[in-house]
């Protein structure tokens, strides 16, 4: 418990009150990896419960957490790529790496400095319970139709192994290139893959009975995404043009083209299926999952875009024809799934007849033929990353409120009540601070050039003005929500600021433009980041909003923020540090000149033709070319081993820092990721974080 003590003198605020740590607001076990099996009503799922990650299994009819791992210590070790066998007695995953980098992802994470390091394990584990097997050292593991072996990615090349572990991995083929994308043929015969080779990438089947690969429609294109049809003559796949050229503008906004093919396995010849519109809407869309392949049931094949001006749902007949948006309607789609018949897609969704569920996610079934969405989960919750059983029965999903962690549900899809059972309650800790908890409200606001802003306030604890905060995630493609997040990094954020709420802070979590949620031109905005810094307008106006709120103490408003709101803090105390009193500046960007698109392009020949003015803009859009106006404190944070933002951007701020005499404190955390792995870690940051604004502001 932390003692902060609180009076109140007219419009001032004295520190008395009596407060827990943050560790009070981590007291939760985070779920992730839903998986379903392809047949029966089995599911698998990881739990990481204070830094200790390991797997959970629940069957039909009960749904009863049962866990089959005893990983004990908070070593670091995230769980990926898990997956059920198809006849339901195995699941496999990945221990160990960092899936959520930027480079190095299949890198071993030693987070705990440990003296004899850690590896990147297939591990496979009877679905009943029983003994561990370590298959391999490798990465991105599928299970064949049969069950009984398991292909995976080891040195950039496709190893497999026996399910049981009865024998040890062999190569399977050696081809130039970077392997990944492998998926396994509905007969289990024959594996497709995608092999990059830097420029252009080729997409290749392995046949058990032949001696050759087979290349389908090689090119000098970028091919991609492979998915077999169901019957396994057929492979579709988004086709993208190669790298090269002449070198175009670097801050002209264009259209990123992209093409659906079809191949035939046998022949190796490919028909072109659908080019998307030539807009800025119709390029390729980066919102989770990117295009969403699939060859569905009755023919279709399924995938996502943005033409709309929202990320959506379409289906389009193999044989060709016109595209049909089956999800209409002002809202996006993601953690998209195909059930194992093939015939529904279930995803998140900000959709429902509430005007706040812009703010929340929901569950949400279509057909793979015919438009028309069906909300399985509306209300004021927050449901995500949803699956549907292998009998069809039930749909399975992590549901949170405003004060509740996430927790693993069942719908039963036959039932008429869609009632949400939470079956992972067990999972809840009763130490758990939910009488704490406050409700954030939806604010809506505008920035200087006149665009929408919203976030969410969380009101803090006490009476009277007090110290306000503006939390800015990173990505920059992120929502915050009304309730609980489905990442795990902004759990320990929405954690964060409910900590920081019953210390007596508001806090305004903005959701500024680059953001998903509100639709295409509000993700991808003229002007953003190097191009321009667009979106600090976002974040001075929520600082603004804040100052002029009858609950806010206008000479205390601070700002913090990880990733690219590690930027935005220190582009808020670099431009208006009379605005922004003090902030905390976690592993965040400070230099775009160092990451600027082509920078190569210096040492060539050709240059892009306005080469000049995009570093001159890269650089005035940089916290650093502000310095001198940088009189605000700060306290910056990062990881050495950070995967997402080279360390060097906070190494070189805190010299300039230094040499200007500008006040700054410093947290260095060795061995550790962007993303915590050490549970222990994310609690020193946002205690850290935490512990700063009372010092600053008490």
């Amino acid at each position: 418990m932390k003692k902060i003590m609180l009076f109140l003198f007219g419009m001032s605020t004295i520190w008395i009150l009596t407060a827990q740590d943050y560790a009070a607001f981590k007291q939760y076990a985070f779920p992730s990896e839903l998986s379903s099996s392809a047949s029966g009503a089995k599911l698998a799922y990881a739990i990481d419960d204070a830094g200790k990650r390991n797997v959970y299994v629940a069957e039909a009819p009960a749904y009863i957490p049962r866990k089959i791992t005893s990983f004990d210590k908070d070593e670091g070790q995230e769980i990926t790529s898990l997956s059920i066998s198809d006849d339901g007695n195995w699941v496999v995953f990945v221990r160990g790496g960092e899936h959520g980098g930027n480079w190095e992802t299949g890198l071993p994470v030693n987070a705990s400095s440990d003296i004899s390091g850690t590896k990147v394990q297939i591990i496979s584990v009877p679905f009943a319970g029983g003994t561990i097997k370590v298959l391999a050292e490798g990465d991105y593991p599928i299970i064949s139709p049969d069950s009984k072996t398991v292909a995976c990615i080891k040195s950039s090349q496709v190893y497999t192994i026996p399910i049981d572990g009865s024998a040890t991995a062999k190569q399977l083929f050696n081809v130039k290139g970077s392997i990944g994308s492998l998926e396994w043929s509905p007969n289990g015969k024959q594996l497709v893959f995608v092999a990059s080779r830097g420029d252009h990438s080729l997409i290749g089947i392995y046949q058990t009975d032949q001696t050759t690969i087979q290349w389908l429609a090689p090119s000098f294109s970028r091919d991609q995404s492979p998915r077999w049809s169901p019957d396994g003559k057929n492979i579709v796949f988004v086709r993208l043009p190669g790298s090269g050229g002449a070198p175009d503008s670097l801050l002209q906004r264009r259209h990123s083209s992209w093409q659906i093919f079809t191949a035939n396995v046998e022949t190796g010849k490919a028909q072109l299926l659908y080019t998307a519109p030539k807009t800025l809407r119709g390029s390729v869309p980066s919102t989770h999952g990117g295009t969403n392949l699939h060859w569905a049931a009755n023919n279709k094949i399924v995938f996502l875009s943005y033409e709309d001006g929202w990320p959506h749902l379409y289906a389009l007949d193999a044989s060709g024809g016109k595209p049909v948006l089956l999800t209409p309607g002002n809202y996006m789609a993601e953690h998209i799934q195909l059930s194992a018949d093939k015939k529904w897609l279930c995803f998140s969704a900000n959709a429902g007849n509430d005007k706040l569920d812009i703010e929340r996610r929901h569950i949400v079934r279509v057909a793979v033929d015919k438009p028309g969405i069906d909300i399985i989960t509306p209300g004021n919750g927050i449901e995500f990353t949803p699956v549907i059983t292998g009998d069809g029965t039930a749909i399975a999903y992590f549901s949170a409120t405003t004060a509740r962690p996430p927790v693993l549900a069942v719908t039963q899809l036959n039932s008429g009540s869609r009632k949400i059972d939470l079956v992972g309650t067990p999972h809840l800790n009763p130490a758990f601070p939910t009488a704490k908890m406050v409700v954030p409200k939806q604010v809506i606001f505008k920035s200087a050039d006149g665009v929408e802003v919203h976030a969410d306030l969380f009101e803090g604890a006490g009476e009277g003005r007090k110290p306000s905060l503006v939390y800015i995630h990173g990505g920059p493609p992120r929502q915050m929500l009304l309730g609980w997040h489905y990442s795990d990094y902004y759990s320990n954020a929405y954690a964060s600021n409910q900590y920081l709420a019953s210390l007596g802070f508001n806090v305004l979590s903005v959701n500024y433009r680059l953001g998903i949620g509100y639709g295409y031109e509000f993700h991808r905005p003229a002007k953003g980041g190097a191009a321009g810094a667009a979106e600090y307008l976002d974040i001075k106006a929520a600082g603004e909003w804040l100052r002029k709120q009858n609950f806010t103490d206008p000479n205390k408003i601070g700002l913090y923020g990880g990733s690219y709101g590690g930027y935005l803090t220190a582009m808020g105390l670099a431009h208006d540090s009379k605005l922004f009193a003090a902030g905390v500046d976690i592993h965040g960007v400070h230099d775009w000149t160092i990451n600027l698109a082509d920078i190569q392009a210096a040492t060539k020949y050709e240059k892009a033709p306005d080469y000049n003015l995009a570093l001159k803009t890269a650089w005035e859009s940089s916290p650093v070319a502000a310095m001198n106006s940088w009189k605000s404190p700060v306290l910056i944070i990062h990881a050495d081993d950070d995967r997402n933002v080279r360390i060097n951007q906070s190494t070189d701020l805190i010299q300039r820092l230094n040499k200007l005499k500008i006040e700054n404190e410093t947290i260095l955390i060795p061995d550790d990721t962007h993303h915590w792995m050490k549970y222990s870690n994310a609690i020193k940051v946002y205690q850290a974080t935490a512990d700063y604004f009372v010092r600053k502001f008490k």
